[in-house]
């Protein structure tokens, strides 16, 4: 399994940015996909979740509203849609099959996401 997380930057508030994540070595069309993120000095967080088939999403309350989540299953890929952002959406963007897998090193390297005046 091999996860390419990617799109991050650093962007002012109320800045909007587009996340990616790359999946091979699975059948990514057939899994939950969700993101989740570790804020500096704190634990992974889940942030959303997609349905296999991406007609099913759920979000965090803290970014419900300002983030999207959706796939393209064609291309195995997995995007974030950041809108809104605020200061405390600083962090390291992953992507993986749940929280718990994420936390059982099933991620990428990650995408450092940096809001900042």
């Amino acid at each position: 399994v091999q996860l390419v997380e990617s799109g991050g930057g650093l962007v002012e508030p109320g800045g909007s940015l587009r996340l990616s994540c790359v999946g091979s070595g699975f059948r990514f069309s057939e899994f939950s996909m969700c993101w989740v993120r570790q804020r500096p000095g704190k634990g992974l967080e889940w942030v959303a979740e997609s349905r296999f088939d991406g007609r099913d999403t759920d979000y965090a309350g803290a970014v419900k509203g300002r983030f999207t989540i959706s796939r393209d299953n064609a291309k195995n890929t997995l995007y974030l849609q950041l809108d809104n952002l605020k200061t405390e959406d600083t962090a390291m963007y992953y992507c993986s099959k749940s929280l718990s897998a994420a936390i059982g090193g099933m991620k990428g390297p990650g995408t450092q996401v940096t809001v900042s005046s």
